[in-house]
């Protein structure tokens, strides 16, 4: 399906009206999982025309992705990666775990940027960066685009990992996502150090709903961060 490439054009509003010149592309992965870490992603790229076939990495096939990432880990000018673990996301909760991962991320730059461009409606990020929250900037920004690409190969990676570990809940084909082999594994064996042991979803597992953990929440969470068996299987 054809698709518009992702330009420059609001990290250049970002520099004519707030003075930035070192500007940060956000982007997360893993956020609807339920298992393995959140994973967010801050890349800089400054103004280069950027490598064919950039996009957002849910639109890429995953060979083609990974290709991608290659050739995007020598283009852009820095890239660092930050994780919020299960235990984390538990006790934390999601928006304030994304915010972790971030955080975490944008720490390990060689340079600390003077705004920042996060994918989506929702400022989780806050004070003391500058932000410019852009819907569907994974597939308009940059930055953006390459951050989400990086953020995903990543991520699949090091659960591709845990499947060796863990093969029956395929995680090397699902990523820790919710699927119909997932949802098997969990009501036959149970969950693993990996699972986020918070969420809905184990409501729906009766024989393991014991294991689950009770948190208070501070404050709203977005519904698909609750990891709820909303599909058919």
């Amino acid at each position: 399906m054809p698709y518009e490439p992702p330009t420059h054009r609001v990290e250049r509003s970002l520099r004519a009206t707030t003075g930035a010149k070192i500007v940060a592309g956000v982007d997360e992965v893993g956020r609807g999982a339920w298992a393995g870490p959140v994973t967010v992603c801050a890349a800089i790229t400054g103004l280069r025309r950027p490598p064919e076939g950039l996009t957002d990495s849910k639109l890429l096939a995953p060979k083609r992705r990974a290709e991608l990432a290659g050739v995007l880990e020598g283009w852009v000018t820095a890239h660092a990666l930050g994780h919020a673990s299960p235990q984390e996301i538990d006790k934390l909760g999601m928006t304030a775990s994304l915010r972790l991962a971030a955080v975490r991320a944008l720490e390990l730059l060689p340079v600390r940027p003077d705004a920042v461009i996060l994918d989506g409606k929702h400022n989780y990020l806050g004070s003391p960066w500058q932000v410019r929250t852009v819907i569907k900037g994974d597939q308009s920004c940059v930055a953006v685009s390459a951050a989400s690409v990086l953020a995903k190969v990543r991520r699949d990676a090091m659960m591709a990992e845990l499947g060796l570990e863990w093969p029956d809940f395929d995680f090397v084909g699902n990523a820790g996502y919710p699927s119909p082999v997932h949802r098997a594994a969990l009501e036959k064996l149970g969950p693993t150090a990996h699972h986020r042991m918070s969420w809905a979803y184990w409501d729906a597992l009766p024989r393991w709903q014991h294991l689950k953990v009770v948190r208070s929440w501070t404050g709203r969470e977005e519904p698909e961060s609750e990891g709820q068996l909303g599909f058919d299987f």
